[in-house]
């Protein structure tokens, strides 16, 4: 496998570096946290113009043809800079629903507004019981006349509350943890009976509870084939959990360079934190963990590009040891810049609640591993 970025590749992370390095110095993350819709639209709408909310969509729907590894070099710097904007949820989860399941009139509808700027899409996929298992759905979809009829609640719907479509899935058969018998929706977030519960986040981003009460939707708002929805799912959330892993590479690569520059220029009994041994032996542990993150997200990533068979094992271990060096690189991090570490004018405890916020999400690295292992 070839690990070397080319030349578009290079110069789409260099544009991303820069564009991190200008609009997000911690306190400006912070100012955009305090205000809604918790992100900034004119960053938004420079990322359109940039082209990478186009990235991933065919050429033939006004996309850039980009693919998993354009995804993984936007999202890592995207952790890099803890940026807030919704790219997981409007282009990877939103758009690669609609990329992998949508008509053509649905594309035609809704991906030119997405690319532009001017759709952001929510992904309500989660439900309270299920806790990571796609396929454990009771959201319910009963057809009526030539159109459904969706009652239920989706939880944890990220950046639900600056959605105006939601992407929904829903049972039109089976039991309430088969995988057969699931379909998606496109839902307008205004339509009548939809009730969307906006709060924040732990690690200042944004999401929303959705309660779906009699939300009648026509035959046309069906994404994809009705009772075929799992496996779009499932796509899905793969590509999602190697975007998402891409991000924390980007932190935990941060936290540990944060605390080697922190251990040199602090002083302690009139020598420099990085002289005393036992720091610098969980320092090598740190940089270990961060190498080994990011060559497991080159694995995965080129594994799932290549469509290879193992793909998705290599994805539950990537997302299991993600998982736990990142809290563990957070953890040690927080301890070796002391009391500095918790405080909110330090950026390291932003780091550490954003991985927190990253393991739990399609799947924690317990849950993983038990994938991985099964």
């Amino acid at each position: 496998m070839n690990f070397t970025l080319n030349d578009e590749q290079q110069l789409l992370e260099d544009s991303v570096v820069r564009f991190v390095r200008d609009h997000y110095a911690l306190e400006e993350r912070q100012n955009l946290v305090a205000r809604t819709p918790g992100f900034s639209k004119e960053h938004w709408q420079m990322m359109a113009e940039l082209g990478w909310l186009a990235l991933p969509f065919d050429e033939a729907d006004g996309g850039l043809n980009g693919g998993v590894v354009e995804t993984m070099v936007l999202m890592e710097q995207f952790g890099a800079g803890l940026v807030l904007e919704p790219y997981l949820a409007t282009i990877v989860m939103g758009g690669g629903a609609l990329r992998r399941a949508g008509s053509k009139e649905q594309k035609e509808a809704l991906l030119p507004g997405v690319i532009s700027g001017a759709t952001h899409l929510g992904f309500a996929y989660a439900e309270e019981q299920a806790r990571f298992d796609l396929h454990d759905v009771a959201t319910r979809a009963r057809a009526d006349g030539g159109g459904f009829v969706l009652n239920g609640q989706k939880s944890m719907v990220l950046h639900g509350g600056s959605a105006n479509t939601f992407i929904v899935s829903a049972r039109t058969n089976g039991a309430p943890t088969e995988q057969a018998g699931i379909s998606l929706f496109v839902v307008d977030a205004g339509a009548d009976g939809l009730t969307v519960k906006d709060f924040a986040t732990v690690d200042g981003l944004r999401a929303a509870e959705l309660t779906l009460a009699d939300v009648r939707v026509g035959g046309d708002a069906l994404l994809g084939a009705a009772d075929e929805g799992f496996n779009t799912l499932r796509a899905v959330a793969d590509e999602a959990i190697l975007a998402l892993s891409a991000e924390a590479v980007g932190a935990i690569q941060v936290l540990q360079q944060d605390t080697v520059a922190y251990t040199q220029e602090r002083n302690q009994f009139g020598h420099p934190l990085s002289d005393f041994q036992a720091l610098q032996h969980r320092m090598v542990d740190m940089f270990v963990a961060y190498e080994q993150c990011k060559s497991m997200l080159l694995r995965a990533t080129m594994e799932y590009a290549e469509g290879s068979e193992t793909a998705r094992r290599t994805i539950h271990a990537l997302k299991h040891l993600v998982g736990k060096s990142g809290i563990g690189v957070a953890e040690e991090a927080v301890q070796m810049h002391g009391g500095m570490g918790m405080t909110e004018e330090l950026r390291i405890g932003h780091y550490f609640k954003r991985l927190l916020v990253i393991d739990s999400q399609f799947g924690n690295a317990d849950y993983h591993l038990m994938q991985f292992a099964a």
